[in-house]
C-alpha cells in the first residue's frame, strides 16, 4: 500500500492546497488498488459486475454460413449486370437444420433467415425482391450483387480468439455475447462493500421532526444510490453527530466493515468540524482544497481498525483492517460532484474495472456564461438537439452547491476547464451526459 506522502513525491506540482482536477484523478489513481477476490456467478447475476479473466470464443458465432433474410439462396456468379436471372426452386432450407440436397446452375432453394447456407450457394434475393411464379423466381436486374444478404461463420467471432477482456464490465450487450458463446456461468471479481455515513449535529434523518437550524438529510440517499447504481454493497451508518466518541466509533465500524468508507461533511477547517481530526488520527490522510466548483474541500487516504473479533485474550494486538476513505462536502450538489467526478472513477478501479476516460459531448452554449480561469467548473445544464440535429446546451439556473433541485433538472454537466475563461453564445462546450454514469 503506498502511503500519502509516497504518492504525493510522485506528483509533479503537488500542492494540497491548490490542486487541479487532473492532479486529484492522477492521485487517486495511485492510492486506489483493485479487489483481487473473485467468484463464479449465473450471468443472470453478472449485470455490472467485472470480469475476472479473458474471454476466449469456445465457439465460431455464427458456426456456419447462414441467411441474413426470408428469401431464396443461389450461386450469385450468375448475376449479370442490366439482366433479370430465372431461377427455378428445388427446395425449402429451414433455420435449425442444414438443407442436404445439390443446387446447381439455374436453381435456387427458398431459404429462412438464420438456415445453415447451402453448399455452393452465396447469394439471397430477398422475398420483397423476388417475383415468384410457381415453382420458379424471377430476379429482376441489378437489385443486388453477389454475396449479398449472407452472413459468414465466425463473421462475429472466431474460436480462438478473445471475445471480453478481463476488466470489461459486464452490461446487457456482454451477457447476450456469453450467452452466444454458450456460456452459462462467468468469473468475476467480488462487489466491493462501501460504508457511508453523514456528519453534522445540524442534519435531520427522514421521518424526524424538523427543528430550527437543522436540515433534513439528503446526502445519504443520493450518495447510497449512486453506489447501489454502481453495483457496491452498501454499509449505511446513518448519521452521526459531531461528537468525538460517535465519529471515532463510527469511523472504526465503518473500516472493520467495508473496502472504502465514504463521508459528507466535517472535512474543512471550521472548529466545530471534528471529523478531519478524527481521520488524521486514524488513518494516512490528505486533506485538499480541490480547484473546482462545486467541491473544494475533500479528504482521501487510508484509515485502519481493528479486524472484528480479532482481538485476542491474551492482549496481543489484534490484526487490523485498512479501507480507503472519502471525506467529501457536505453541500448536497458538491457531494454528487466529486461522486461523479473522482470517487465514481476510483470506486470501478477498486471493483476491478479497465480504466476508461469519462466521453463529453460537444454541444453549443446558447447563452454566455462567466467562467474565470483557474478553477474547474461544474454546471448542471440541460442539453437538447436543434432540427438539425446538432446538440445545445443551457444551465439550469441558480448554479449553488445546495440547489439540489437543479440536479433533478439537469441531463449532463457542462465541463469548464481549467485554463478556461468566459463562454459565448454559440461557443462549443464539454458536457457529460448524466444518462451515460
Amino acid at each position: 500500500m503506498k502511503s500519502i506522502a509516497q504518492i504525493a513525491a510522485r506528483l509533479q506540482g503537488y500542492d494540497p492546497q491548490s490542486l487541479t482536477t487532473e492532479r486529484v484523478s492522477a492521485f487517486l489513481n495511485e492510492l486506489v488498488a483493485p479487489v483481487t477476490e473473485t467468484e463464479q456467478v449465473a450471468l443472470f447475476d453478472a449485470l455490472g459486475r467485472v470480469l475476472a479473466e479473458d474471454i476466449v470464443s469456445p465457439v465460431s458465432v455464427p458456426p456456419h454460413d447462414n441467411s441474413a433474410m426470408d428469401g431464396f439462396a443461389f450461386n450469385g456468379a450468375q448475376l449479370q449486370p442490366d439482366l433479370p436471372l430465372r431461377l427455378q426452386v428445388v427446395g425449402t432450407a429451414f433455420a435449425g437444420k442444414a438443407w442436404q440436397g445439390t443446387v446447381g446452375i439455374g436453381k435456387c432453394v427458398k431459404i429462412m433467415t438464420g438456415a445453415v447456407m447451402p453448399a455452393g450457394l452465396d447469394t439471397v434475393v430477398p422475398l420483397e425482391f423476388a417475383r415468384v411464379q410457381g415453382d420458379a423466381v424471377s430476379i429482376p436486374a441489378n437489385v443486388l450483387k453477389c454475396g449479398d444478404n449472407r452472413r459468414h461463420l465466425g463473421e462475429d467471432l472466431m474460436a480462438g480468439h478473445t471475445a471480453l477482456a478481463q476488466g470489461e464490465r459486464l452490461g446487457p450487450a456482454a451477457l447476450g455475447l456469453l450467452a452466444s458463446l454458450g456460456l452459462g456461468q462467468v468469473q468475476v471479481y467480488r462487489r466491493i462493500r462501501v460504508a457511508y455515513f453523514s456528519t453534522g449535529d445540524e442534519i435531520l434523518s427522514a421521518g424526524e421532526a424538523p427543528r430550527e437550524g437543522a436540515v433534513y438529510d439528503s446526502n445519504r440517499y443520493t450518495v447510497i444510490g449512486m453506489l447501489k447504481q454502481l453495483g457496491c454493497e452498501v454499509v449505511d451508518l446513518g448519521v452521526v453527530r459531531d461528537e468525538p466518541a460517535l465519529l471515532e466509533k463510527a469511523l472504526l465500524q465503518a473500516t472493520a466493515r467495508a473496502d472504502a468508507v465514504i463521508t459528507s461533511g466535517g472535512v474543512s477547517a471550521g472548529e466545530a468540524d471534528h471529523t478531519r481530526t478524527l481521520m488524521q488520527k486514524l488513518g494516512d490522510m490528505a486533506f485538499w482544497r480541490v480547484a473546482m466548483r462545486p467541491g473544494r474541500p475533500m479528504a482521501v487516504g487510508h484509515i485502519s481498525a481493528p479486524a472484528a473479533g480479532a482481538q485476542s485474550s491474551d492482549g496481543v494486538i489484534a490484526p487490523t483492517s485498512s479501507a480507503l476513505l472519502f471525506g467529501l462536502p457536505g453541500n448536497p450538489v458538491a457531494v454528487m460532484v466529486t461522486f461523479i467526478a473522482f470517487v465514481r472513477p476510483a470506486l470501478l478501479r477498486m471493483m476491478g474495472a479497465s480504466p476508461k476516460p469519462q466521453i463529453m459531448l460537444r454541444a453549443v452554449s446558447e447563452s454566455p456564461i462567466q467562467k474565470k480561469p483557474g478553477r474547474t467548473e461544474y454546471q448542471r445544464c440541460i442539453v437538447t438537439p436543434r432540427a438539425d440535429g446538432q446538440p445545445t446546451v443551457r444551465i439550469t439556473g441558480n448554479q449553488g452547491s445546495g440547489v439540489l433541485s437543479s440536479m433533478v433538472q439537469a441531463n449532463g454537466l457542462l465541463v469548464l476547464e481549467h485554463e478556461q475563461g468566459p463562454v459565448a453564445a454559440g461557443d462549443e462546450v464539454n458536457v457529460l451526459m448524466l444518462d451515460d454514469l
